[in-house]
């Protein structure tokens, strides 16, 4: 009897467009973009435009370090933006040359994340990422 070979796991995740550095690059990374969103923005800061392109997507799990990296290298260091994604097990938000990785559902850790992303520019209603 042949066995079925296992399901590759995948991450998920939202990247803005707009929070792309000028001149930054999101290569080498097999995305998946599973769709794309035009929103108007009521909360969005000084620095950043009432309109986002959100580039919903999926990447094998085995890839998360390698994303992070390179997610890390392209976002703009200024305007208050970061990029999250979740494997089954974890969360990951990353900014311009940072980035955290917890345990689901970890409170502390989602609250020390938070704190750092106050102090380079989020408002506090765009700390709405999911674990």
């Amino acid at each position: 009897m042949a066995s079925t070979p296992p399901a590759h796991r995948t991450l998920n995740g939202v990247l803005i467009s707009e929070s792309l550095r000028v001149g930054g690059e999101l290569s080498g990374v097999p995305l998946q973009l599973t769709a794309i969103e035009r929103i108007a923005v009521g909360d969005a800061t000084a620095d950043q435009p009432r309109h986002w392109t959100l580039l919903h997507f999926r990447a094998p799990e085995d890839t998360v370090g390698q994303l992070a990296e390179a997610l890390a290298n392209c976002l703009a260091p200024t305007g208050g933006w970061y990029v999250d994604f979740s494997t089954t097990t974890e969360t990951y938000v990353v900014f311009a040359g940072r980035v955290f990785r917890y345990a689901r559902g970890d409170a502390a850790a989602r609250a020390e994340v938070q704190a750092y992303a106050r102090s380079v520019g989020v408002p506090e209603s765009q700390l709405d990422w999911k674990d």
